[in-house]
């Protein structure tokens, strides 16, 4: 089971009241619904092994040379150099990112990021190297192109708090938008996402993009076709796709998942049966206030749930 942890964290915190406070007044929601998040994961599907990844760049700078307006619309902060810009988090999250990731190292939870690179990029490189089935737990639709039948690859996509999840399999992704999951990657870039700052191709949606992924294959087979005067395309759609060839030479550098992070070698994410470190996990549970949550998923873990 991989987590995108930030689609879950950020779930956590607005499905949790503020009100749910550390001791000396500090929210906790995220940490707390995060941490009830995965014993439910781990109770309900029971994974040999579990990997919480993590965005150690959520912004990587390839992306934005290929298209600047990547995610654009969520930085708070510009930055200059090497440095990350930093993204517009809430004021009463943000503090709370650290706690998760020493909660999580107490444990034993292994958590992994890849420099450069987003929690989708190291899911996409452990996915990849998978020899087992995998869950990938996202509210991201982007993951979608993992999914795998063969390989036994799915998506568990939240659909309340993670108690109701859509597992997303090939059918699921064939149903929803009339592409194979395969072809998930090229249908988003001719369709765009305004959540991350893809313009896509004028005048091509998502019922638009999957009749071209049909009719021609794939993204370079729908850019044959516009470039083929005797093809099939309308003028209008000829016109607008040949307009977008810059943006459709960059795109799939961004869209696609990128599947050969460098990642800890020998990682194998075996669910500790007990904290890892206890009593660090203990010091943590008293200062921010963890007790429940603590609890429940030591009890899942333990196989007492």
């Amino acid at each position: 089971m991989l987590l995108d942890t930030a689609s879950l964290y950020f779930r956590a915190y607005f499905g949790v009241p503020e009100s749910v406070k550390a001791p000396d007044g500090t929210p906790v929601n995220a940490v707390r619904g995060l941490l009830d998040f995965i014993a439910r994961l781990v109770a309900d599907h029971r994974p040999d092994s579990l990997v919480a990844c993590w965005d150690d760049d959520w912004r990587p700078q390839f992306r934005v040379d290929a298209i600047p307006s990547y995610k654009a619309h969520r930085v708070a902060e510009f930055v200059s150099g090497d440095t990350p810009d930093e993204e517009e988090v809430p004021d009463t999250l943000a503090p709370q990112v650290p706690v998760i990731a020493e909660v999580l190292e107490a444990f034993g939870i292994a958590r992994v990021g890849s420099p450069g690179f987003e929690a989708d990029d190291v899911i996409g490189t452990l996915t990849t190297a998978a020899t087992t089935p995998v869950d990938i737990v996202t509210g991201d639709r982007d993951l979608f192109q993992l999914v795998d039948d063969e390989r036994g690859v799915r998506v568990l996509y939240p659909v309340k708090g993670v108690g109701v999840v859509d597992t997303i399999d090939e059918a699921a992704v064939l149903a929803r938008y009339g592409v194979p999951a395969a072809s998930y990657a090229d249908f988003a870039t001719l369709r765009g996402d305004t959540s991350d700052g893809l313009p896509g191709v004028k005048g091509i949606g998502e019922k638009t993009a999957a009749q071209l992924i049909g009719e021609f294959g794939d993204l370079a087979g729908v850019r044959r076709a516009a470039e083929d005067p005797t093809s099939s395309l309308t003028p209008s759609r000829r016109r607008n796709i040949l307009a977008a060839a810059d943006y459709l030479d960059v795109a799939p550098g961004v869209v696609n998942v990128v599947r050969n992070v460098a990642v800890p070698d020998g990682l194998s994410g075996a669910l500790p049966r007990a904290p890892r470190e206890p009593g660090r996990l203990a010091a943590l549970t008293e200062r921010w206030g963890l007790g429940g949550s603590v609890q429940r998923l030591s009890a899942v873990l333990a196989g007492n749930d």
